[in-house]
């Protein structure tokens, strides 16, 4: 078997079982993804898409967990717009990273966090229960292993990476619900590599959530010119 072979399809002993090779590699990519984002880092983006593709694999064949045969099509289904998302928030945050620099900004980061506006957080929530909906009937009929949780881990992974590709803090938050769901039903299902990489996913989620909270919050304070007076900054003008 070549790596390649090993990387799609490999298995790794542990004890007495096994654990699947791109499902373990794929949250390796997912968490290096999720530092890098944590640090404002354009590279965060094509880091993720490579887990997104490993991670397809592994949820929509439904073979590779020992607990269930039927496809966790939810999971696979986030894979998907994981992807989509990344090469938007790719292109989006090279291009705040470009204009940072042109503006004197050197220090490697695309972008400042803020907090998302009212009407922002009212389109989240309102694209977030319409998101639930369409993807429990979807999940259901196409015979998904757990439809009802599955559909909030679906809706709520499209939530909060559009919000990290917005930059809003807001979207740590909505990863740690996500991750309070997805630990059961993985673990449920039998996916423990997801289901661990889930838990430790939450030590990341909160550091991250205190790190942009503080860059928000020093974004937001005033700007002293020449003359000794402030200025509001231009981040702090969006919250």
């Amino acid at each position: 078997m070549n790596f390649l072979e090993w990387l799609v399809s490999g298995s790794i002993a542990v004890g007495d079982g096994s654990l699947s090779v791109p499902e373990v590699v794929g949250n390796v990519f997912g968490l290096a993804s999720a530092i890098l984002g944590m640090r404002r880092l354009v590279w965060a983006w094509p880091i993720g898409l490579v887990g997104n593709v490993l991670l397809f694999s592994v949820f929509a064949s439904g073979e590779l967990s020992n607990v269930v045969s039927e496809p966790l099509w939810g999971q696979a289904g986030r894979q998907v717009f994981f992807a989509a998302v990344s090469l938007y928030g790719w292109v989006r945050w090279t291009r705040l990273r470009r204009a940072r620099r042109a503006g004197g900004v050197d220090d490697g980061r695309a972008l400042t966090p803020r907090w998302a506006t009212w009407s922002e957080r009212a389109q989240l929530l309102v694209a977030g229960a319409i998101g639930y909906a369409v993807a429990y009937v979807a999940l259901e009929r196409i015979g998904s292993w757990g439809p009802a949780t599955e559909a909030w881990i679906l809706a709520g992974s499209m939530l909060a990476t559009w919000g990290m590709a917005r930059g809003w803090v807001e979207f740590w938050l909505v990863w740690i619900l996500v991750d309070a769901v997805g630990v059961t039903t993985l673990v449920q299902a039998g996916y423990y590599p997801t289901a661990g990489m889930y838990g430790f996913y939450a030590f990341f989620v909160a550091m991250g959530f205190v790190v942009w909270w503080r860059a928000a919050r020093a974004s937001s304070r005033d700007l002293p010119t020449p003359d000794g007076s402030s200025v509001p900054s231009p981040e702090g003008a969006h919250r």
